[in-house]
């Protein structure tokens, strides 16, 4: 990770706009078709939310923004992503743990069962502070049609919700929220990485 000059990158204007604004954040919901991941999960034995972390770091690795983010009143670049999750603790509270992203998804899932069962076992959250970390939470207790999280001026990272999958007909959904920093990135570019991610879901009836 390492400080860039914001005048030397495409986010120049986007910079000078958003980083003063009082609510600089983008909200944007779309349902997915899940229907292969759940497939996939079932056949492999494998975990639907570690499914939905890897895709979502697949796709997100293939949209330059996602390595840039603002830090403070600075511009950070970063060659690495994380996608974090939130880890229910042994001692009845919640912690977060941050997975380091792998396109190997063997490997993601290897880190992903011994990092949250560390953080599980320590209460005690996983934090890496070299990777751009991309926020996740599954309220799996309850449907839900959306979400809007808070926005408290420190925490910048782009963040996925959502709920327990939903059934239509003979596909299982998954409506989602995607929340970013407009300097992070514009609508445009979150829209392809949601157009990606679903088209990584899909990817997985081929694999």
């Amino acid at each position: 990770m390492r400080e860039i000059d914001p005048a030397q990158t495409r986010r120049a204007a986007a910079f000078q706009l958003w980083m003063s604004a009082p609510m600089p954040m983008v909200t944007l919901f779309k349902t997915l078709d899940v229907t292969p991941l759940v497939r996939w999960s079932k056949k492999y034995h494998c975990k639907f939310n570690m499914m939905m972390c890897w895709c979502i770091g697949k796709a997100a690795s293939q949209v330059e923004e996602f390595f840039l983010l603002p830090v403070g009143d600075k511009l950070i670049e970063y060659d690495r992503l994380a996608v974090n999750t939130v880890v229910a603790a042994k001692d009845g509270e919640i912690s977060t743990c941050d997975v380091p992203f792998s396109p190997d998804l063997a490997q993601f899932e290897r880190d992903y069962l011994e990092l949250t069962a560390q953080v599980r076992e320590s209460c005690q959250p996983h934090d890496l502070e070299d990777c751009m970390v991309i926020g996740t939470s599954a309220l799996v207790q309850t449907e839900l049609d959306g979400a809007v999280n808070i926005y408290a001026g420190v925490y910048n990272n782009p963040f996925v919700i959502w709920g327990k999958v939903q059934r239509r007909g003979f596909q299982s959904v998954l409506p989602i929220s995607f929340q970013f920093h407009h300097t992070q990135m514009d609508g445009a570019h979150a829209a392809r990485f949601l157009e990606l991610l679903q088209g990584q879901i899909k990817e997985l009836s081929s694999l």
